[in-house]
């Protein structure tokens, strides 16, 4: 007989009697290997998606676009190009709806020609899309119908213009429930387009679709096109681009997936580590009668490795399975943040990664353990008080385990990950967490056995000294608990600090209401419809547009020509800026001296201006310091300035924040708009204000606060949904890490309870004294999980969203007792009738 068929066969034979239990621990794998090969397949039909989808999502083969109407030259280039065009210019405006007066700010498509070219624009009736660019028509998101209760049929006028509703957007390229619900877009014709909403320093893209019949190397004409786009400030997208934006905005919600699986995946193993430990040690007897019998270390060693395997066959399989049924789940759950229809179809490459890494983590985690069968002796089958002798950490087979184990899980975080750095980032931060709670899991053992109240009843002592017993799985729980404690606290404290965030930006006293695009002649009527209805003027501030010219005497296309140089969006973009005497209450001078007002006529005398500058863009993108001197093109006039302050600007405080101030004095005469601040304290002093500057002036758009920050904590809280279900996984598998632990140790508690019995111990003590060790398991993993996931959401708050930390002492008292009762809760509950057995089972060990 070859030797591995006899191995195959005793690891079979050994294992009858314990296969309940060996399902247990595959449990603990199978959840584990399911979150990641949903989440990976996942990740592949996304990807294949996004490729398949890209025309779809962009609408055409290229897209040209421009923050301003194309000029002569430009329009002889797009003839030049050819193919099939249609125009489209996209900027917001407020929509009215008479029937009962409503208004919002909406995104305006105004369409000609057959855009989009691929994909479709779904409308109800399905007639609509085709037929609304005929006379005054309009398409209006769904979520505008049911705010307002309008039909089609309806109409609804935008600027001075009024269209008949034809009908509803149920999906558009590129726009997702998301996105739709923050800003619901609304098509027109643009033949019908009343343009006095486009006028001077309105927020305007002004687009052109290209459709190719030929195979024409899109990549190519762009880079033909490119020296004239740069002269131009023409932005080009291709299909392969908007693949790639698409792939890259989704690659954060990818990045939190794959943390979940990996912590899932590690919880598991970690079940199988404690699960095999816990099983050779019921196993010495048997594993003493085989040395006896003539079987050598190796040999027997190999018995159980093959146990072993086979359950990682097994529970990767299950996973497998379980994960493709969960990956046809999970774009379900995602739908309203995606836009597009993720299609589904079996990931054989995410099968095969379960299949290889559940295998693979089940074996490396399990030889820590099964090293113990090595140094059992012969002895044992005679005297239980022989000890199997490894060696301990002299043994060089532990360090090889151990730098396995440590090589796995890494390679395991970087298939998991988007990229290498952060597949590290994962191991190295769950490294750290688990250090943590070993240590702390050291520390609880430690100080028990050093300082053990034994003034106490003798319940408590006895449930307390079972922390430190032989056997005991307070390591293994700690770090299972401690863990899924430590993510959930953690994700719910961010969304605390994250709505705390929208409370403090809508709170008493911030302005909730914005109108903006105010010409410098109506200005001082919109400030009347303000006042007339009662509300506060909190801010009129004026916005004058401006693009730069040159930083420190040298031209942007000089530096731009410099390769030593690097010129990024704050050398190009158009900058609205506006001018004061004094700092606001969201700004605070970290450098120089704020000069609010100038003397004298500076664009006449060419005298540099004093400017003050956001420090952000002044240090990292425009490399400029005190005295620095900035050349601005404002509106066809060059304005030389010099830097005379740097100022920190918090940006999540509502208002008119801006990267550059100019004093008072220099920019009254430039051609001008205003930004107008109030707040109201109902929807119905704001919808009258916004009613009526919307019929006296068309142009003016508004932003109510109030609306936008609801739309906000609505979608939020679907986000929160999806993260608090998909964390869920770490929890249910430390559910089932502990489910397993106790199980496993249930030949243990049995022989104490007999004993306990035996002496005298009534079932009422039996059960408190179990109770007393879940209840100090639970409390030292909930109070860890609860300190680390406080430290790391303040982490988060201060480094990541630099807002507010909220600490919920209500929540997380609820999460502190919800662990505490759920351990004691599956502890009993995994434990009861052992105070039943009779004393033979437990003297024959069959438990």
């Amino acid at each position: 007989m070859s030797n591995v068929p006899w191995i195959l066969k005793m690891a079979w034979r050994d294992s009858r009697g314990s296969r309940q239990r060996l399902a247990l621990y595959l449990s603990a794998m199978v959840l584990g290997v399911a979150a990641l090969v949903a989440i990976r397949g996942f990740g592949d039909n996304m990807s294949r998606t996004v490729d398949q989808e890209a025309k779809t999502l962009l609408g055409a083969d290229l897209r040209l676009e421009s923050e301003q109407p194309f000029d002569d030259s430009t329009e002889v280039m797009i003839d030049s190009i050819g193919g099939t065009q249609s125009r489209r210019i996209s900027f917001g405006s407020m929509a009215v709806f008479p029937k009962n007066g409503g208004t919002r700010l909406t995104a305006v498509r105004a369409v000609e020609g057959g855009f989009p070219f691929y994909g479709a624009l779904i409308t109800q009736p399905d007639s609509a899309s085709q037929v609304y660019q005929t006379g005054r028509r309009a398409l209006v998101s769904g979520t505008l119908l049911n705010q307002f209760d309008a039909q089609v049929g309806d109409s609804v006028r935008i600027g001075r213009v009024s269209y008949q509703i034809a009908g509803e957007i149920q999906q558009a390229p590129g726009e997702s429930s998301f996105s739709s619900a923050a800003r619901p877009p609304i098509y027109i014709p643009k033949t019908e387009l009343d343009t006095s909403l486009l006028s001077r320093g309105s927020l305007a893209e002004y687009e052109v679709y290209f459709k190719f019949e030929d195979d024409r190397d899109v990549s190519q004409l762009v880079s033909d096109i490119e020296p004239f786009a740069e002269r131009r400030d023409l932005d080009t997208d291709t299909v392969e681009e908007e693949a790639e934006d698409w792939r890259e905005g989704l690659g954060n919600l990818y990045r939190f997936l794959s943390l979940v699986g990996f912590v899932a995946l590690l919880l598991g193993s970690l079940g199988v580590a404690s699960a095999v430990h816990v099983y050779v040690r019921q196993r010495l007897g048997s594993i003493a009668v085989l040395r006896c019998l003539g079987a050598s270390a190796g040999r027997t060693f190999r018995i159980y490795l093959a146990q072993a395997g086979v359950l990682g066959l097994l529970g990767a399989g299950t996973g497998s399975l379980i994960g493709i049924g969960l990956q046809a789940f999970v774009p379900r759950l995602l739908a309203d943040f995606l836009p597009f229809d993720v299609s589904f179809s079996i990931s054989w490459v995410a099968v095969g990664l379960g299949l290889g890494v559940g295998l693979g983590v089940t074996l490396l985690f399990a030889l820590w353990p099964l090293l113990e069968v090595r140094g059992v002796s012969p002895m044992r089958a005679l005297r239980t008080d022989v000890d199997p002798t490894t060696g301990g950490w002299c043994d060089p087979a532990r360090w090889a385990v151990a730098i396995l184990i440590a090589a796995g899980v890494t390679g395991v975080s970087l298939l998991q990950a988007p990229s290498w750095e952060i597949g590290l980032g994962y191991a190295g931060g769950v490294a750290g967490v688990f250090g943590v709670l070993a240590l702390v899991s050291w520390g609880i053992v430690t100080g028990v056995q050093r300082f053990f109240p034994s003034s106490w009843p003798y319940p408590w002592r006895q449930g307390l000294a079972n922390l430190y017993r032989p056997q005991n799985q307070t390591t293994v729980l700690m770090l299972a608990l401690g863990l899924g404690t430590f993510l959930i606290v953690t994700l719910f404290l961010v969304q605390q600090t994250l709505l705390e965030q929208i409370k403090v930006t809508g709170g008493k006293g911030q302005p909730n209401l914005v109108l903006f695009d105010v010409q410098n002649d109506q200005a001082d009527g919109v400030k009347d419809i303000v006042k007339g209805a009662g509300l506060p003027l909190m801010a009129d501030e004026p916005i004058v547009t401006m693009r730069m010219h040159s930083v420190n005497g040298r031209t942007i296309k000089q530096i731009r020509q410099d390769t030593t140089r690097r010129v990024d969006w704050a050398h190009e973009r158009e900058y609205r800026v506006t001018y004061r005497d004094h700092l606001t209450s969201s700004e605070t001078l970290v450098e120089g001296e704020f000069v609010g007002e100038v003397d004298g006529n500076p664009i006449q005398s060419g005298a540099a201006v004093p400017i003050s500058l956001e420090q952000e863009i002044a240090r990292e993108d425009l490399n400029v310091s005190i005295g620095d001197t900035l050349t601005f093109d404002v509106q066809g006039r060059l304005v030389t300035t010099y830097v005379s302050s740097i100022r920190q600007v918090d940006w999540q405080r509502i208002g008119t924040n801006y990267f550059v101030v100019f004093p008072e004095g220099v920019l009254e005469a430039a051609p001008q708009m205003h930004v107008i601040l109030s707040r109201s304290e109902n929807d119905e002093a704001s919808a009258q204000v916004q009613r009526q500057v919307v019929q006296k002036y068309p142009n003016v758009s508004a932003i109510d606060l109030s609306l936008v920050l609801s739309t906000f904590r609505d979608l939020f809280g679907r986000l929160s949904y999806v993260i608090r279900f998909m964390a869920l996984f770490s929890i249910v598998t430390g559910l089932i890490v502990l489910a397993g632990a106790v199980v496993v140790s249930r030949y243990q508690r049995a022989e104490e309870s007999v004993l306990l019995k035996t002496l005298g111990a009534s079932r009422k003590t039996v059960l408190k004294i179990m109770t007393v060790e879940y209840l100090f398991l639970g409390v030292f993993a909930a109070a860890t999980g609860i300190v680390l996931a406080l430290a790391a959401a303040w982490s988060l708050s201060y480094f990541v969203f630099e807002g507010p930390f909220v600490v919920a002492p209500w929540a997380l008292a609820g999460a502190f007792v919800t662990v505490t009762l759920l351990t004691i809760g599956i502890g009993l509950f995994n434990s009861r009738g052992l105070y039943d057995r009779p004393p033979m089972d437990v003297l024959r060990a069959e438990v």
